[in-house]
């Protein structure tokens, strides 16, 4: 239960969603009220037109991803790699594909091939309501497979859910092989809190960050010409997208300081 209210909760509290219960409220008030109903549109707008522009949601990405800045990885003991990085081999798929947290996967594949560790552990399960299939684990695992990672150095852990699930999970696998250092590699937006999940988790991890939304390219955007500063001002489904995906993650340390997991 507490896994789908996680989900469908706070779809209310971000940008769309709310956006659209205090447009319902309009509605609703437009007869009878309609200084509230009024004052409920304005406040959509300001929502989304305030969510879906460059210089909000490029500076709201970057407050969470530019916290673990890659830097020269140490050697590690094991690599592990957080799901939600691929789609199921479902028609007409012909194989597994990526999402765009699939560099999670790749940069997986790179730092095993730059021998910074021996092992890569792949960690995620498949939610029953995102329909049937193989855990996010196997699809990872055929992912690497087909671009030449030998299976014998990949370890699947596919029962988890969420990131603590995954760091509990995971904690398991390097108890039982003796492994006491780890690269944590996941997208950068993710990032910080499952480094304070590992962490609670007396995990020795290492961020190793990937699939970053904002890098210094996409900030010099923004002051580059005038015209440039004004265009991002546009609303764009790309924007609100990222401010959501980070809105999500503060939202998620919240909870999950509440749960004691961080």
């Amino acid at each position: 239960m507490f896994l789908y209210l996680s989900k469908l909760l706070p779809l209310f509290f971000y940008p769309l969603g709310l956006a659209c219960v205090v447009l319902i409220i309009a509605l609703i008030t437009m007869k009878r009220r309609p200084r509230t109903s009024v004052f409920c549109i304005i406040l959509a707008l300001i929502l989304l037109i305030g969510s879906s522009n460059g210089w909000a949601a490029r500076y709201f990405v970057k407050s969470l991803e530019w916290q673990n800045t890659p830097s020269q990885l140490p050697n590690a003991e094991a690599i592990v790699v957080l799901g939600g990085a691929t789609r199921s081999a479902f028609l007409p798929r012909p194989t597994v594909d990526l999402q765009e947290a699939g560099d999670r996967v790749i940069y997986g594949a790179q730092l095993y091939r730059q021998k910074k560790a021996p092992y890569i552990i792949l960690s995620g399960g498949r939610i029953e309501w995102f329909g049937k299939g193989s855990s996010e684990a196997t699809d990872m695992a055929s992912i690497l497979t087909s671009i030449g990672i030998p299976s014998e150095a990949i370890i699947e852990e596919p029962n988890s859910l969420n990131t603590y699930e995954n760091a509990v999970n995971v904690k398991k696998i390097l108890e039982q092989r003796g492994i006491k250092k780890i690269l944590l590699v996941t997208s950068a937006i993710h990032m910080p809190r499952s480094l304070l999940i590992f962490q609670k988790q007396k995990i020795d991890a290492i961020p190793a960050p990937t699939d970053f939304l904002v890098s210094y390219g996409e900030l010099q955007e923004l002051t580059s010409t005038p015209k440039a500063a004004i265009l991002n001002l546009i609303p764009d489904t790309d924007n609100i997208h990222n401010f959501t995906s980070a809105l999500k993650e503060y939202i998620g340390l919240v909870i999950y300081r509440l749960r004691g997991w961080l």
